[in-house]
């Protein structure tokens, strides 16, 4: 599989470009035989570095840069590797993904945790 199509490569870079902004995520990475998962809102000039929310199923989701170019190369067991999630689309912004994460201890992408962590955000201002 193209780990990025053009389109979203495109909206990558553009976020890429504006930093300061809490961009909602664009893509979900995923380990189809493990727990890792990525999250990734914007990606550097180079074309290879990602900035993100990752979960490498350890019970510690981080904010960081990845690397887009290691994740295509993984091979995993089975003959499969890193897959883009074709269905996934954002709601929040990359904080509200970032606070549920770290209340979970694992990304979640179910409404009710994350509308939760938007008002938590909301209530510390």
């Amino acid at each position: 599989m193209i780990i990025l199509t053009p389109e979203l490569r495109d909206r990558l870079l553009i976020n890429g470009r504006l930093r300061s902004v809490d961009h909602v995520p664009i893509v979900k990475f995923f380990n189809p035989v493990g727990a890792a998962t990525w999250l990734a809102t914007e990606l550097d000039d180079d074309g290879k570095t990602l900035f993100g929310l990752a979960d490498l199923g350890f019970g510690s989701p981080e904010l960081g840069a990845f690397n887009l170019l290691e994740m295509a190369s993984v091979r995993l067991p089975f003959g499969l590797s890193i897959e883009r999630d074709l269905y996934f689309e954002a709601a929040f912004p990359l904080s509200v993904y970032t606070e549920a994460a770290r209340k979970a201890g694992r990304i979640v992408l179910d409404e009710r945790r994350l509308r939760e962590a938007a008002e938590a955000l909301r209530e510390r201002g």
